[in-house]
């Protein structure tokens, strides 16, 4: 798979289309947080991969991660609590990112502000 152009801008604009979203740094990566950290950058800050870590709905990192390893895995530290590493550095499907940060945004966000996102994506 061929790597994406620089994909953090992209994910910058994602993160931050959701409601009362802040950027900080965090361990020297751009960090997302709606109250708490629903996605974190991982720009081979731990090992070799460009990509993001994110909050996830139970089951679901164990379902990418086994059903293609090649763009998702399991990420340090966070992992053991269901979190899902996404990898950036081969060819990014856009749409797929939009709803996975959505939905890490789901899991953090209080729910007034899930609220205002409305029924996306039948969810």
């Amino acid at each position: 798979m061929e790597p994406t152009a620089d994909p953090l801008p992209r994910l910058r604009a994602l993160c931050m289309a959701l409601p009362e979203v802040t950027e900080k740094l965090s361990h020297g990566e751009p960090t997302w947080f709606v109250r708490r950290v629903f996605v974190s950058y991982a720009d081979r800050h731990h090992d070799d991969v460009l990509g993001f870590w994110c909050a996830a709905p139970p089951g679901v990192q164990e379902e990418l991660v086994a059903a293609d390893p090649q763009r998702f895995f399991r990420p340090p530290y966070v992992g053991g609590r269901g979190w899902l590493g996404v990898r950036l550095d081969v060819d990014v499907d856009w749409e797929e990112i939009a709803e996975i940060v959505t939905d890490a945004y789901r899991q953090i966000a209080p729910r007034k502000l899930v609220a205002l996102l409305g029924d996306v994506n039948g969810r």
